[in-house]
């Protein structure tokens, strides 16, 4: 039981998160509705916060656009999963994606002990057509 932990404290065996998002295009000023889903490790883990960046990269340079930070004391038992709501509204100001511009979303789960797990999501900013 004391290698696990260790291990998790590593990050071998910890919990494990990704967003899951119902599409990859998204207008200007659409609100996206979709979740984390956070899947238990090898031990149960004290889970701290939650990051979820929108990050534009326009011509190689890095630009967060909006931060969304869920702050918890929820304890994630070994092999468990748990899913928690993720809304964000985007600005409608927001660039379009084109062939030197992406998006992407880059979430972080931090534990009170142990190695932060990462995910990334690449989405699409696309017009909005009108019907």
């Amino acid at each position: 039981m004391i290698l696990r932990k260790y291990m998790s404290l590593l990050g071998i065996g910890s919990a494990r998160i990704d967003l899951i998002l119902p599409k990859e295009s998204y207008f200007p000023g659409e609100t996206i509705h979709g979740y984390f889903l956070i899947k238990g490790g090898t031990i149960e883990q004290l889970i701290k916060k939650i990051d979820c960046d929108l990050v534009m990269t326009d011509d190689g340079k890095e630009q967060v656009i909006n931060t969304v930070t869920v702050l918890t004391s929820k304890i994630i038992q070994s092999e468990e999963s748990d899913q928690i709501v993720f809304t964000v509204k985007l600005p409608n100001s927001i660039p379009l994606t084109s062939e030197n511009r992406s998006f992407r979303f880059k979430t972080r789960l931090t534990f009170h002990e142990g190695v932060e797990s990462r995910d990334q999501d690449i989405i699409q900013i696309i017009p909005e057509y009108s019907s």
